[in-house]
């Protein structure tokens, strides 16, 4: 990853950890965290945007690829932090896959 994906990345994850610790009313990332159904409701968006990818995928359609992919992300990252992992576990994980 080059610095501005890391920022990027990096930032998101301290606004998803800031939205854990505030929850905002006005916040869907605190609304994850405070979901009825707990983190079922993450791990369903998950599933529901990678389904939305592998369609992408198969249209050849970029831009909605991006947008699915930028989609995961974050809901793994919400995913990371309700189950008190950081950044730096990812990172770790991946740096092992070099």
């Amino acid at each position: 990853m080059n610095d501005d994906t890391e920022a990027v990345i990096d930032d998101l994850f301290a606004v998803i950890e800031d939205r854990k610790a505030t929850l905002p009313d006005d916040s869907y990332t605190a609304s994850l965290f405070t979901h009825e159904k707990g983190e079922n409701a993450v791990l369903e968006k998950l599933g529901e945007e990678t389904t939305e990818l592998v369609l992408a995928a198969k249209d050849d359609d970029h831009e909605e690829i991006a947008h699915e992919s930028a989609d995961i992300v974050y809901h793994l990252l919400v995913l990371l932090s309700m189950k008190g992992m950081d950044i730096e576990d990812l990172r770790a994980e991946l740096a092992e896959r070099r």
